[in-house]
């Protein structure tokens, strides 16, 4: 199936120990079944077909990964120059994309998303090791520093003001002179070794958002993937050690099992070595990684749930803003932290809205497995996933909501499986409207007035990303300024770029991702008072 079977080799070591091995589903037969996992494909029609076997491991292969990467960190850190990290990584880039067909198959079997989004995904995620390799370099981030001129001053002397003194030599007129005393100097510094969490449904991006500025600062990483996609991550880490990144610099962690998940993630949340941890998942999970790791008091960086609104004005180009929803709500079946999930839509246009959306749906989007030609959207990642969303639906309906365009009938493709679903008279009480979706169901509230949009916008404890379409230049920037959220695109669907700040507020998390905001996160600024 692979150009290079060898990306997924039967095992993968560093100095010091295994840090993960991988074995196909075939050559695995003859391992314990307590030292690997199963990994599968959601979009094969039993959602179980075995694509590969990757080694489990729990809280003492934490500890040993993290003492490889603290072990690494200061030959990493101080023996490096910014122009090595970066060429390093823009190595690492370059193979990645060498191997995008191999890479996007696996991606495509592991995580479900069609082919073409596999690809994207590689290109996106690529252009943050780019990024940051050109980061690394820049002054104002990796190394960089200031010189600040000095408030403090010297002692105050005293001088005598002409060459007449009396009394014994003791000056009659004297004039305080003040001097400046020192030079300030500020740097900045790796933070250390970084603790990563990373999410099944972006296997490339995800890692390379949180890896490539953590190498550029001069940080060394631990990187534990999502249990659902360890195989995209386990490329990566072969692809990185092709590209001559060291021993102990890029460490990653594989496991599976609820107990063993929540050994690794105490071991790095507690680990003193351990000293920022970067997290992108649910804002539940975010919330026990805060208070855990306030025992040792790390540096946090979270992006947790959304729940995104997307709000449709009287007087926006309703052909741009059917485009925008469906390029934001369908894409990897509806299943990202950005996409838009509760749409509140101006009385006065609803019905032309409905109609076109509706219409663009039954055209643009096709539903099979990832790897089939033409096939636009693949699986929810898994079974229980669709039957909570199956679950939110028939409330809704039961709660006097209109299901307009109804994907829920496909078992025939397999249990993982629901298409496209279009819901109106929604109300706020349900729970497809105040809780995240993570799926392809658009939720549709009317409004009235600009502040009804913005009161039903922001009635939610997350504060992630949010969509606004109209032509009012006024109205595009009083609501981008009223939305209380990370992120706004205006008349846009697709908003994510290495070279912005990506991040929430309220519930949505803790610090940015990408652009030389993201740089900063695994950085440190060190005072220092030259007194020369």
């Amino acid at each position: 199936m692979l150009r290079d079977p060898s990306l997924l080799s039967d095992s993968l070591h560093v100095e010091g120990g295994g840090r993960s091995s991988l074995s196909s589903s075939d050559a695995a037969s003859s391992s314990s079944s307590n030292d690997f996992f199963d990994v599968v494909d959601p979009g094969s029609s039993s959602g179980r077909n075995v694509i590969a076997r990757v080694r489990r491991m729990d809280g003492s292969d934490t500890k040993e990964a993290i003492t490889r990467a603290s072990s690494a960190l200061a030959s990493w850190k101080d023996g490096t120059t910014a122009s090595h990290r970066s060429n390093l990584l823009l190595k690492w880039s370059s193979l990645i994309k060498e191997n995008a067909n191999d890479i996007a198959t696996v991606m495509t079997y592991e995580s479900g998303k069609p082919i073409a989004e596999s690809h994207g995904e590689i290109i996106y995620g690529t252009s943050y090791l780019d990024y940051y390799a050109a980061e690394a370099l820049r002054p104002t981030s990796a190394g960089g520093g200031s010189i600040i001129p000095t408030p403090f001053v010297s002692a105050t002397t005293t001088a005598p003001t002409s060459s007449s003194l009396g009394g014994g030599g003791v000056p009659t007129t004297t004039t305080p002179t003040t001097m400046p005393r020192g030079r300030i100097m500020t740097v900045n510094e790796a933070i250390g070794v970084c603790g990563l969490i990373t999410p099944w449904n972006f296997p490339i991006a995800m890692i390379t958002r949180k890896v490539g500025p953590a190498l550029a600062a001069g940080c060394t990483i631990v990187l534990k993937p999502s249990e659902l996609t360890p195989l995209t991550a386990v490329i990566l880490s072969v692809l990185a050690d092709r590209a001559g990144i060291p021993p102990g610099v890029f460490e990653l962690i594989t496991t599976n099992t609820p107990t063993m998940v929540q050994e690794v993630g105490n071991e790095i949340c507690t680990n003193t070595n351990i000293k920022k941890i970067s997290f992108t998942g649910s804002t539940a999970v975010g919330k026990a990684i805060m208070k855990l790791s306030s025992t040792t008091v790390k540096r946090l960086s979270l992006e947790l749930g959304g729940n995104a609104p997307f709000i449709v004005f009287g007087d926006a180009d309703i052909d741009r803003a059917v485009t925008g929803a469906i390029s934001s709500k369908f894409r990897n079946a509806g299943q990202t932290c950005v996409c838009a999930d509760r749409f509140i839509i101006h009385e006065s246009i609803v019905n032309e809205f409905v109609t076109k959306l509706t219409n663009k749906v039954r055209e643009q989007i096709t539903i099979g497995h990832g790897m089939k030609v033409g096939v636009t959207m693949g699986p929810v990642i898994t079974s229980n996933q669709v039957q909570l969303i199956k679950g939110k639906i028939n409330d809704a309906i039961m709660a006097g909501a209109t299901c307009i365009y109804d994907g829920s009938a496909l078992d025939k493709l397999g249990p993982n499986y629901i298409g496209p679903t279009i819901i109106t008279n929604i109300t706020p009480n349900m729970a497809l409207w105040h809780t995240e979706t993570f799926g392809p169901v658009i939720s549709i509230i009317t409004f009235t007035t600009e502040e009804d949009a913005l009161a039903l916008a922001n009635d939610t404890p997350t504060g992630l990303a949010s969509y606004v379409y109209t032509q009012d230049m006024g109205r595009i920037f009083r609501v981008s300024a009223a939305l209380e959220n990370g992120i706004v695109g205006v008349n846009e669907g697709i908003i994510s770029s290495a070279y912005v700040p990506f991040g929430g507020v309220k519930e949505s998390g803790l610090g940015r991702e990408g652009s030389v905001v993201g740089m900063n996160e695994y950085l440190e600024t060190k005072y220092i008072f030259l007194n020369v």
